[in-house]
């Protein structure tokens, strides 16, 4: 008997350092698609953002008094255009702002990609939205379409809400 205990023994250990090893080789793997993941956001994230800015650029470009800003840090990476008008009516002043934003937001444990827009005119908030996929199911044609749509759809409405004034 001692000789059958001490082979399932060696046995019962050698299966406890299988086990270790396979949970390490495991655990690798996972770290690595992480890192490929976070590559994959900050690929997707520098080819949008390049799109982002050239799309809000032609819109301010397109009506004068836009200001353009690049956008990056915590809230994401991508541009915005706004402006500030002044309007006396009857003596009184009011102060109207425009603003249209457009970033992908930061990598997080959500594995996700993250575009969001936010449309403001003359004081009214008229769009924020989020559009997001999961990073291994990106189709980068998809938020380009997005991009575009946004931003066009916004140049219409501000366009609209501007000539009524």
């Amino acid at each position: 008997m001692s000789d059958d205990f001490q082979s399932r023994l060696e046995s019962a250990i050698a299966r406890g350092r299988r086990r270790a090893e396979h949970e390490a080789s495991q655990e690798r793997q996972k770290e690595m698609s992480e890192e490929e993941l976070k590559r994959l956001h900050t690929s997707y994230r520098l080819s949008l953002s390049e799109q982002i800015e050239t799309a809000v650029r032609r819109v301010a470009d397109h009506f004068p008094g836009f200001r353009y800003e690049s956008v990056f840090g915590e809230e994401g990476w991508g541009a915005a255009c706004y402006r500030d008008d002044l309007r006396l009516d009857a003596g009184r002043r009011t102060n109207l702002y425009s603003r249209l934003e457009l970033v992908i937001r930061p990598y997080s444990d959500l594995r996700v990609l993250d575009l969001k827009g936010k449309g403001t005119v003359m004081n009214r908030e008229l769009f924020n939205r989020t559009h997001y996929t999961k990073i291994a199911e990106v189709e980068t044609e998809d938020f380009s379409q997005l991009i575009d749509s946004w931003a066009i759809e916004y140049a219409e409405m501000y366009s609209a809400k501007s000539s009524t004034s």
